[in-house]
Formats: C-alpha cells, structure tokens, sequence
C-alpha cells in the first residue's frame, strides 16, 4: 500500500484519487503519527441499473427501428 504525508496528499490529490482507483487503497501519514486509509468507495449496483422509461412504443417497433438504423450505417 502506498503511503502519503499529509502534505504530500494535499498538494496531489487528483492524482493520489486516481492512485486510490488503481491500488485499491492508499495510507496518509500526519505528523503527530496518526495514519488514515483512503479507498474508493464501493458501488452495491450497476451504474447501468438505471430504472426504465415509459414509452407507447411496442417491441416490434423498437426492433425495427434499430434494423433500420444498422440498414443506414
């Protein structure tokens, strides 16, 4: 686990967060000694778990629609 001074975090935090994203964790030191953990929080869902929204449109005309669209390009 990479370890930080107070200081040393303070001035580079952007890059300590995407430190934090790649290792998993990383450890600040303060001066008096006392340490802290930093890790990304975990997500209990799927950022794609996103609730659906109410259309008139049936299931044959969104597959055709997408046909149509893949027929274009």
């Amino acid at each position: 686990m990479k370890e930080y001074t107070y200081s040393e975090a303070r001035q580079h935090l952007s890059t300590l967060l995407d430190e934090v994203e790649t290792y998993g964790e990383i450890r600040i030191k303060r001066r008096d000694g006392r340490t802290f953990i930093i890790r990304p929080e975990r997500m209990d869902r799927s950022p794609l778990d996103v609730p659906a929204v109410p259309t008139n449109i049936t299931k044959d005309e969104i597959i055709s629609t997408i046909r149509e669209i893949r027929e274009r390009g």
